[in-house]
């Protein structure tokens, strides 16, 4: 599969409309023009995005946005970008930075590859967070998922050398997947010598937490990118 901008590709996400909440709608509405930053065919100026120069970390499908936000609050030192297809958890992120007064977090409701390709310059990046991205568990959807070789390329190519990606799943196929595309990308270097233990950083979910007392797995993988 390769990836590309054009609307032909195959897809890893199925936009669903969702339910907006009252205080999600007001979020975006009040919020999103100072947090979010439109999806634009041009190279985004981290500096001039978020008035400073500091390292700057993309996350990749941030669901309703609750790590994202916990982790923003942790490094206040390190500016964040997190990209997000559905308008119920762009809104829950935007309603957090305000009640949190996140400064260090910027927006983006569009195709994590487009947004990749188009508006992030190469060799930027101090990291990539990509958190529980969708198994598409059926055996004829596998071609949908998120982590594949031109990916995970496009990924590295967007590191900047000693930056990394931190990739964490709870599904164990899917892991084992990620660990051998990952392991594939020759610009790319384990930091472990298969699955690394959880970053101090990551927080656990609430369904993290639920299913690691029914007994399932987690796995975390975190790459760097070789000097």
């Amino acid at each position: 599969m390769m990836y590309d901008p054009s609307e032909h590709r195959i897809r890893s996400f199925v936009t669903r409309a969702g339910r907006l909440s009252i205080a999600q709608a007001r979020a975006l509405e009040t919020l999103g023009p100072q947090f979010m930053l439109p999806f634009a065919k041009a190279p985004l100026d981290f500096v001039e995005t978020f008035g400073r120069s500091a390292p700057t970390i993309l996350e990749i499908g941030f669901g309703m946005g609750d790590t994202t936000s916990h982790i923003a609050r942790a490094m206040p030192e390190k500016d964040f970008i997190g990209v997000e297809v559905h308008t119920p958890g762009v809104g829950s992120l935007l309603k957090q930075i305000g009640e949190q007064g996140l400064t260090n977090l910027r927006l983006i409701q569009h195709d994590a590859v487009e947004v990749l390709t188009q508006m992030i310059p190469a060799g930027t990046l101090a990291g990539v967070h990509v958190f529980f991205p969708d198994p598409w568990h059926k055996a004829r959807h596998n071609k949908r998922r998120l982590l594949q070789a031109p990916f995970v390329k496009l990924l590295a190519e967007r590191l900047a050398p000693g930056g990394y990606l931190h990739c964490a799943t709870d599904w164990q196929e899917y892991a084992e997947q990620m660990l051998e595309v990952l392991g594939q990308e020759t610009a790319l270097q384990n930091t472990a010598d298969a699955y690394a233990p959880q970053p101090a950083y990551r927080p656990l979910t609430k369904f993290e937490n639920r299913g690691l007392r029914l007994g399932h797995g987690v796995w975390d993988l975190v790459f760097t990118k070789k000097a």
